[in-house]
């Protein structure tokens, strides 16, 4: 049986430390999806499809190796997503002892529900700041966010390389 993983997020937008946990998962799974999820809590910044395009860009320009799918889902549970393309761990990215406490039930509630396990690997300490909200709050104050995400996002949220005010 292959091992089949999914990273799921809003991605809204990919950021550098996104595109970590998927070049340090890829290697460990026969597949890995990374799936643009609907966060019910967050007003979008991006559309479903842009983030999508902006995710696959990503991948590729950072070199992935492996069998990588980037995908999207906004209806029903994540583990329903699992069970459809035969994925038996959720890999979540881990910045700090928040994000663990957010994390360890919904591992738990996915496990009972389908049995679906989850990995959590621990951020790169050089990206582990970075937030997705963060880079929308300094894209929209015009703060220069080419530190924090991969050239693609970087083109979209600040066209002509805009320099940070200052």
């Amino acid at each position: 049986m292959p091992r089949v993983a999914v990273i799921p997020g809003s991605f809204d937008p990919v950021t550098l430390g996104h595109l970590d946990i998927v070049k340090r998962a890829a290697p460990l799974f026969d597949r890995l999806h990374v799936l643009v999820t609907h966060n019910p809590g967050k007003a979008a910044l991006l559309p479903f499809t842009q983030r999508v395009a902006l995710l696959e860009q990503a991948i590729a320009d950072a070199g992935v190796e492996g069998d990588v799918v980037v995908d999207s889902w906004s209806v029903g549970l994540l583990v329903d997503y699992c069970v459809e393309v035969g994925a038996q761990v959720l890999v979540k990215g881990i910045r700090s002892s928040t994000d663990a406490e957010y994390e360890t039930p919904m591992a738990i509630v996915n496990r009972d529900l389908a049995g679906v396990e989850t990995l959590f690997l621990i951020g790169d300490p050089g990206t582990s700041h970075v937030s997705s909200s963060l880079v929308r709050q300094v894209a929209a104050l015009g703060g220069d966010i080419r530190p924090y995400v991969p050239r693609a996002v970087a083109e979209v949220l600040q066209p002509g390389g805009r320099p940070a005010r200052g």
